[in-house]
């Protein structure tokens, strides 16, 4: 059976099997669109799927069919779900590693970026296999094109960066959401972006630093780098400095030198944004990813040594997450990887007394 099939069948129905049905539909778009002539297609089809679904029976029909409101997979579970307050509503996606039974553990939340989703950038990230391996929970919230045509998390709003208003309130409220449903250890919840939603990401750090222990910034800018949609602009072109923080959050930041949508300036105003009135002592190296960019690190840390603020500028990469799978948008899977640098920063950054 397995041999009269061609290896796209095969590789699709290994990925549907494990839940992984963007790729493999993919996959089966692939084969459909190198068939040769109309009448090849014709003779031709009836046996195909004739053979797949004999497969699929064989291999997938014992296997129970997912609930509707979540997702299964080989290494957890990723919950659909929504939140609502006075703000409006909006979706996003849970991801419950196989390794948690209870236990008080960390959470991250992740904010994608513009015309993307919760499903898409889990992808691109890849953060949900990396939680498996720290028995994080991982919490995508879902932009609207109701709220914004292209899905941008409005960060350039001023109506946008207060607390307990507008798109904070709904972000840390389903962060609350998730605190009281499931066991999370309050002194180790983080928040990361990419694009739109490292800019997002910002401004949850400044709004609410005692809701999040360290905030992740990829491609984005500080909070209140804009309070419209022309300064908006204006501040992705050139970079702009953003608001004085309120009360400092480590904070680590990758940022490709070759962007052309979020200008690199944007990523030093961050790390410059959360050192603010700090006296902190900068350690700086150079390095080159195997098979990746190279990039300079820049730490920077406080008088007892503790890590204030992690910047990376990546040599030659572009408006992308750093090291991620193409399964995602807006990714580029040259290294350094940004989640697994991310993930470490967040794991050694919990919230002090």
């Amino acid at each position: 059976m397995n041999k009269i099939l061609p290896p796209e069948m095969l590789e699709a129905a290994r990925l549907t099997k494990a839940g992984q049905l963007k790729e493999a539909t993919a996959l089966l778009q692939q084969l459909l669109n190198r068939r040769p002539t109309p009448a090849a297609e014709s003779a031709e089809a009836p046996g195909v799927l004739s053979r797949v679904g004999d497969w699929l029976k064989r291999h997938i029909h014992d296997e129970p069919a997912p609930a509707p409101e979540h997702t299964r997979s080989e290494a957890g579970q990723f919950l659909t779900k929504s939140f609502s307050n006075h703000f409006g509503t909006r979706p996003y996606k849970l991801y419950i590693p196989r390794g948690y039974h209870g236990q008080k553990v960390p959470l991250i939340v992740m904010l994608h970026g513009c015309t993307q989703s919760p499903d898409d950038f889990a992808a691109g990230t890849g953060m949900n296999a990396a939680a498996d391996g720290a028995v994080c929970l991982v919490a995508y919230p879902g932009q609207t094109r109701k709220a914004n045509m292209q899905k941008c998390w409005n960060w350039f709003s001023a109506a946008d960066q207060q607390r307990d208003a507008g798109e904070p309130s709904l972000i840390a409220g389903i962060t609350r959401e998730i605190m009281h449903d499931y066991a999370v250890d309050p002194r180790r919840v983080y928040i990361a972006g990419l694009s739109a939603g490292g800019a997002a990401a910002s401004v949850m750090g400044n709004t609410y630093p005692d809701l999040y222990a360290a905030v992740g910034v990829h491609s984005g800018l500080a909070c209140g780098a804009a309070r419209d949609m022309k300064t908006a602009f204006a501040a992705m072109q050139h970079g702009s400095a953003g608001a004085p923080a309120a009360r400092h959050v480590p904070v680590i930041v990758f940022h490709g030198d070759r962007d052309t949508t979020v200008n690199p300036r944007n990523g030093d105003a961050v790390a410059a944004q959360a050192a603010r009135g700090e006296s902190l002592r900068t350690h700086t190296r150079e390095g080159h990813a195997p098979g990746g960019y190279r990039y300079t690190r820049t730490v920077m840390t406080d008088a007892p040594g503790h890590t204030a603020i992690e910047q990376w500028t990546v040599h030659g990469a572009g408006h992308a997450w750093s090291g991620g799978h193409p399964a995602g948008s807006f990714t580029d899977p040259k290294g350094p990887d940004a989640t697994k640098e991310m993930l470490r920063f967040f794991l050694e950054h919990p919230r002090r007394a």
